[in-house]
């Protein structure tokens, strides 16, 4: 039997490798929606003060596997939203993974399918009504196999 892969909290010090690792993440895909033209990267000013808030809170959980080197071989962010209950959202509250991603040199060794089992434990915990997330095509058979189904909603989106 395989080694089980250690899933831990981030902390404050894994801030440079959370940024490596969302910065890895955007550039991998390749579409005009998540890659400004202007090559900009004043975003990762932003999401590291953004990251450093959240590192606390309650309602977002960011778990990693180590790599070699004081590395991050992967990373993965979960956040509860408190919306209006409803007949199909009890209680109002929805998961949302915002990304997993695995540095490439630590893929196929488990590394997102156990942060995922940790951030869906953490979802019951919250007692969410359902999590909701986006699924790159090279990650959506692992989704799938941990129950995720097409959405019932139709996704649209507005920029102002």
């Amino acid at each position: 039997m395989g080694q089980r892969t250690a899933v831990r909290p981030a902390g404050p010090y894994d801030l440079v490798e959370l940024l490596r690792l969302r910065a890895l993440l955007f550039d991998e895909l390749a579409d005009p929606f998540f890659n400004s033209a202007s090559g900009d990267d004043g975003w990762l000013d932003a999401l590291a003060v953004v990251l450093t808030e959240q590192l606390t809170s309650d309602s977002v959980r960011i778990l990693v596997v180590d790599g070699a080197g004081g590395r991050l071989a992967a990373c993965g962010i979960g956040v509860v939203e408190q919306r209006l209950p409803g007949p199909h959202l009890l209680n109002g509250r929805v998961g949302q993974v915002v990304g997993v991603v695995t540095d490439p040199a630590h893929r196929r060794r488990g590394h997102s399918r156990a942060i995922m089992r940790e951030l869906l434990d953490w979802f019951r915990e919250r007692e969410v009504s359902r999590v909701d997330l986006y699924a790159s095509a090279e990650g959506e058979p692992l989704y799938r196999d941990l129950g995720f189904t097409d959405h019932p909603d139709p996704a649209l989106y507005w920029r102002p």
